[in-house]
């Protein structure tokens, strides 16, 4: 069943994230789906900062990087698939390890790679309704 959502800001955004992380469980894998600008990463500041990882302004998008990690020990990994284009390369970053760990592991563009992932993940989808607002479906939380 999805929850659907309607944010007005950056700020709502943020705020929604953080109310999300407090449905997460240990371990929880989040894929963040939309198109460039949706929103993707703005929602891992929010979630990052409920799961008391990072501040939102510690949280910024691993396009070049690949992998963040936040706290210590990590209790949130952000990952950015979008310059990959084979699965091979994906499974070349060792998620694997990540993915077995207790912190919550949240994945732009992974719905490219729907193989690599267990069954049991949550899916959010941001789209653009506006300039500072966005629709956002959540699915399996």
């Amino acid at each position: 069943m999805a929850e659907s959502y309607r944010t007005k800001s950056e700020d709502e955004t943020i705020a929604l994230g953080a109310m999300l992380a407090g449905k997460l469980t240990a371990g929880s894998l989040v894929l963040l789906i939309g198109n460039l600008g949706a929103g993707k990463t703005t929602l891992a500041k929010g979630i990052a900062r409920g799961l008391g990882a990072a501040g939102e302004d510690e949280v910024s998008s691993p396009t070049f990087t690949l992998i963040h990690e936040y706290g210590d020990p990590p209790r949130a990994y952000h990952v950015d698939l979008y310059r990959l284009d084979q699965e091979r390369e994906v499974a070349s970053l060792g998620l694997e390890e990540i993915l077995d760990s207790e912190a919550v592991t949240m994945i732009e563009w992974g719905e490219r790679f729907p193989a690599l992932w267990p069954a049991d993940h949550v899916e959010i989808e941001l789209r653009r309704a506006g300039d500072e607002e966005r629709e956002i479906e959540v699915r399996g939380l």
